[in-house]
């Protein structure tokens, strides 16, 4: 049996909110939680779109709150799918902040999030793949597969060894000198 077959397009999610005194801190800073919470909702939506299913967050890589997102700022955020495995998938999440009155934006955020698609048990069940449509979609699509196995390896779910797509990022690095006295 074939499995259908989406784009990345299939799924890119928009989402915007407004920061409001209930989002902030004491320093009227966006609180984290609140970012990863609306972050979290938005990379659903675009797993729900491909998987046309229930999505359940399985993991979320390194969230690095890279500038602070002010009281009254827009938060905008974008996710789209880059990879579907058989029963989960990869989105990547980009999150700008917004200055609508001094027409400044910046990038604020960027994650990978693993979604995996659940039946009306509860139970994983198969999502179409993706096929890659523009370079960098293909780009992020071939990355995946590496992101994948270190999660799943920093998860204890696979062995070092087995996780053949990370060794060869290290194949041709040769070895450092970490003995005192050397600066590596």
């Amino acid at each position: 049996m074939t499995r259908l077959t989406k784009t990345p397009t299939h799924s890119q999610t928009v989402m915007n909110e407004l920061v409001l005194p209930n989002d902030t801190n004491t320093l009227n800073n966006l609180m984290g939680g609140r970012l990863l919470h609306w972050m979290d909702i938005c990379a659903a939506i675009a797993a729900q779109k491909h998987a046309n299913r229930i999505v359940v967050t399985a993991s979320v890589d390194n969230v690095s709150f890279n500038r602070a997102i002010r009281l009254g700022n827009l938060v905008n955020m974008t996710a789209t799918v880059t990879r579907a495995f058989q029963t989960s998938m990869e989105v990547r999440l980009e999150v700008w902040c917004e200055n609508i009155p001094q027409g400044i934006r910046h990038l604020c955020n960027q994650a990978y999030f693993t979604f995996v698609a659940v039946d009306d048990a509860g139970q994983p069940t198969a999502v179409p793949d993706l096929q890659p449509e523009t370079p960098e979609e293909v780009q992020q699509y071939e990355g995946a597969l590496r992101r994948r196995q270190l999660r799943l390896v920093l998860g204890g779910r696979m062995k070092p060894s087995e996780a053949h797509e990370l060794r060869s990022i290290f194949q041709d690095v040769p070895p450092r000198d970490y003995s005192p006295g050397t600066n590596p």
